[in-house]
């Protein structure tokens, strides 16, 4: 509770404090990556909602970056203030956002959705060779704040490189805060949600869900961790779960003599052939709820019980009241029953397991459940999906897809979170070229995913609607 009380004290500083500026975008700047080249260290770069096709670089400002989510916490600021790093400038540079000039802690991102990135090409420090990371995010040799953002839809895609990893979040070399994310629908050959390489940091009350890793390094398509670090790795009250690989690992996955704490987690429902949920030697894991069980103090293997339109738990879960007793991990109280949890953590003040407990438990999406492995199936010979055009639109777009074959077809959008929105197909059709046309007029500006399965396979693009 103290770190997060600083934290929050160090934006409200950054933000109010008599010798910093507030660089408002597009106001006052047309894009974010210019209102940052124009701050110095202090100031505050506020984002007005829409979507901002850019690849931004902090160049080593100690600057806040946040949406107006930062105001009243209202969530639709998070799924509206978009950055979408599909359009690179270079393609070597495809990462949403790049932290890696020795950012210090008063460096904050906060209140997006990060999505479209492709990943930078990267010569990894400690000389295995070049790499392909960080879709959403890559942070080098830095210390920032990183909270409240939905980090969707990236890739680490191939490409005259070693391997890919990070399709989410890439760390290495720093020690970040990173605190209430929404990690989902990310791809790449290893640490397709979350890699951290030689890496410390704070990994608190975020879920990690719906990535999806191929073979590489172990997979460990939740969450990757390589090396030696002096500082501690803390993961304390995430949710990590379906996330999937190919082969090796799906969910946490610890390689070389790394070291790190694992308290009061849920780790459940990633699936590879293995279905390994945590793969390492070296990990202090405790009052976990690990699917399979795992060997440590507190620790369960029962299932959540989730809310059936999220990954809040329901009432009488067994998560509930079952973290680290210690008073220091407990719930926040609820203020006109002190001795109940305030919402969305359940039960009394103890804490409970998974990524809605403890001191710094949050909401930050009204539903986090998403398509399972969105980015993982391959265009198969037997059907086509169209990219819809125009793309972005307003209101209205169309979606072209093919079929080679009769079949049972559903074609179905969804939200950023990857909460249906709405089918427009459900039947059976017959070979041929089909057009159908998508009406947003009752639905807020974000980026939106289709999806077409047909003889049970799918396949998943975005689409961009911009009021």
């Amino acid at each position: 509770m103290k770190n997060l009380v600083l934290i929050l004290a160090a934006v409200f500083i950054a933000i109010s404090g008599a010798s910093a500026n507030i660089l408002n975008v597009p106001s006052q700047y047309s894009t974010i990556q210019s209102a940052i080249n124009a701050s110095i260290n202090g100031d505050t770069v506020l984002v007005q909602p829409g979507v901002y096709p850019e690849n931004i670089i902090f160049r080593g400002k100690s600057i806040v970056l946040t949406s107006l989510y930062y105001q009243n916490r209202d969530l639709n600021f998070i799924q509206t203030t978009i950055i979408n790093g599909g359009s690179p400038v270079h393609p070597d540079t495809g990462s949403c956002v790049i932290i890696c000039d020795n950012e210090d802690s008063t460096t904050v991102l906060q209140g997006f959705t990060l999505t479209g990135g492709t990943g930078t090409r990267w010569r990894d420090e400690h000389g295995a060779g070049i790499f392909r990371e960080g879709g959403g995010i890559l942070v080098q040799y830095s210390k920032p704040v990183i909270q409240n953002n939905v980090i969707t839809g990236n890739s680490a895609v191939t490409g005259g490189v070693i391997s890919t990893g990070g399709g989410g979040v890439r760390i290495g070399d720093s020690y970040p805060r990173f605190y209430n994310n929404i990690v989902t629908n990310n791809t790449a050959r290893y640490g397709a949600g979350v890699v951290l390489n030689y890496t410390g940091g704070d990994y608190k009350n975020n879920i990690v869900f719906n990535n999806y890793g191929s073979m590489d390094f172990g997979a460990g398509s939740g969450i990757w961790v390589n090396g030696f670090f002096t500082r501690p790795i803390t993961v304390i009250n995430n949710t990590i779960i379906n996330n999937s690989a190919v082969s090796g690992n799906p969910g946490v996955y610890g390689n070389g003599g790394v070291v790190a704490t694992f308290r009061n987690n849920i780790i459940w429902g990633n699936r590879s052939p293995n279905n390994v949920q945590i793969a390492s030697g070296n990990f202090t894991v405790r009052y976990c709820n690990v699917q399979g069980g795992y060997n440590g103090a507190g620790n369960i293997n029962e299932n959540p019980d989730f809310d059936t339109t999220n990954y809040f738990l329901r009432p009488g879960s067994p998560c509930t009241d079952r973290g680290d007793s210690s008073s220091m991990y407990n719930d926040i109280p609820d203020q006109n029953n002190p001795a109940i949890a305030k919402w969305p953590s359940r039960g009394t003040l103890r804490n409970d397991i998974g990524a809605y407990g403890g001191p710094g438990s949050l909401n930050i999406a009204n539903t986090v459940v998403g398509i399972s492995n969105v980015n993982a199936i391959n265009l198969p010979d037997e059907f086509s999906l169209k990219q819809n055009f125009p793309n972005p639109f307003n209101p209205k777009t169309i979606i072209n897809y093919e079929l080679h074959t009769t079949g049972n077809v559903t074609l179905k959008v969804y939200n950023i979170l990857g909460n249906s929105t709405v089918t427009l197909v459900s039947e059976k059709q017959n070979a041929g070229s089909y057009s159908v046309e998508f009406d947003g007029s009752k639905y807020p500006s974000g980026v939106y995913f289709y999806s077409l399965e047909s003889r049970d396979v799918l396949e998943v693009k975005r689409m961009i609607l911009l009021k």
